[in-house]
């Protein structure tokens, strides 16, 4: 067990590369044949999942001390079943690439995986002539194709990793692929990284009216660097706006990463952030109530539910009911973590409506192995009377690795039980 005392925080810490950028550069740098370098990248329990699975696919990734070299010049049907571990990003995004191989590919992972609905993606890659089995529409999942035809419809309701895996096979197959998006395309920003990325990688998408042209292309080659994470900054920026004034560096204001919009909602809450080159600040200011369209920014439903359980008045966090097919129901998860810690806040099918209270009490939270709701709940802490209490099983290295040591940097009081 592992308890965050809260305290004044202050200082500044460099948040990891983003996990996003790092998992889409690995396998485009393996599509691409290589020899590619990626700098920067998230080293962890996920992205190493992706590393594994790309040398399933021929690739030989060595890591080095602040970058992944990549060769692939023999690219080729998975030579065994394909274990991603923890990684929702790893199993969704090489489901598309198996698609593309003549023989039957296996992709599962931890318990937790062998609860994600994969079903969307599944019955569009069989629309489109691939073999696909799984258990009730969750892993293990089985694909055989190669894909045919040349249109794929995505449903865009549920997760934009089954369009983001969609479009980034489209242009290895024989003729190209037009994705429609069935329905409202939710948490879009992650799918502009994507389409960003294949840019630098050599590939034109063409954004239409219903969703995305890809003709018949290449990947190419190139040396790329991660930047610095804004679903991961979100957590010290937060601190800075609960309890003293934290500084973030090794950001990029220009990239697409929807989550940049924390600095938008920190400063709708009252608190003051300022921005120049690569660094942003966050200080406490007076926090108000506010209402917050999640269904762009996901990844930061935990942390911003923080940020406003003790903010003057009410607040209603809406639009994103896909936070229940997450790593896990980040719905329920948020509003039972935060009921325990003396917050009032009630789920909502889309999100919670919280009332904010003068200080939380401290607690034993239940994270169930959530990296985001372990960081959510031990940035709580600072607005806390007591000692926030949870598991210590090092969950947070799934995309913050070093995260306990960088908040007691700031100010954190922590203590192993």
């Amino acid at each position: 067990m592992i308890a965050f005392e809260g305290g004044k925080v202050s200082g500044k810490v460099s948040p990891p590369p983003s996990k996003s950028h790092t998992h889409r550069a690995i396998i485009m740098s393996a599509l691409s044949g290589g020899p590619c370098k990626v700098s920067n990248p998230l080293l962890s329990f996920d992205t190493r999942s992706t590393m594994d699975a790309v040398r399933a696919l021929g690739a030989e990734v060595t890591e080095h001390d602040g970058y992944v070299d990549l060769n692939c010049p023999k690219l080729h049907a998975p030579d065994r079943e394909i274990d991603v571990g923890n990684s929702g990003t790893t199993l969704r995004l090489m489901t598309g690439i198996a698609s593309l191989f003549p023989s039957e590919t296996v992709l599962t992972g931890d318990e937790s995986i062998r609860r994600r609905p994969m079903g969307p993606l599944l019955e569009a890659l069989e629309n489109c002539g691939v073999s696909c089995s799984s258990n009730d529409g969750k892993p293990p999942v089985r694909i055989r194709g190669p894909v045919s035809g040349k249109a794929i419809d995505i449903l865009g309701s549920m997760s934009s990793q089954f369009v983001s895996s969609a479009i980034m096979m489209s242009p290895l197959t024989e003729n190209g692929m037009t994705v429609n998006i069935i329905g409202e395309m939710v948490s879009k920003p992650y799918v502009d990284i994507t389409t960003h990325m294949m840019g630098r990688f050599g590939i034109t998408v063409q954004e239409t009216e219903g969703g995305y042209r890809i003709e018949h292309q290449s990947y190419a080659p190139i040396d790329y660097r991660v930047p610095a994470d804004f679903s991961s900054a979100a957590f010290p920026l937060v601190a800075g706006a609960l309890g003293g004034t934290v500084t973030v560096d090794g950001m990029d204001l220009a990239d697409p990463q929807g989550d940049r919009r924390i600095m938008e909602v920190l400063r709708a809450a009252g608190a003051e952030v300022t921005s120049h080159d690569d660094r942003v600040t966050c200080s406490a200011g007076e926090l108000r109530g506010v209402d917050v369209d999640m269904s762009d920014i996901p990844d930061l439903f935990p942390v911003v539910a923080v940020l406003l359980s003790t903010a003057k008045g009410t607040s209603r966090l809406f639009g994103a009911p896909h936070l229940r097919f997450k790593e896990s129901d980040r719905i329920a998860l948020t509003e039972n973590m935060l009921r325990t810690l003396g917050a009032d806040i009630t789920a909502t099918d889309d999100g919670c409506v919280i009332n904010g209270v003068e200080h939380l009490h401290g607690g034993r939270v239940e994270h169930d192995g959530d990296h985001r709701m372990f960081m959510a709940a031990a940035v709580a802490s600072i607005v806390a009377d007591g000692p926030v209490e949870m598991e210590d099983d090092g969950c947070w290295n799934v995309s913050y690795p070093g995260f306990p040591e960088q908040l007691a940097s700031l100010g954190v009081n922590i203590r192993t039980l």
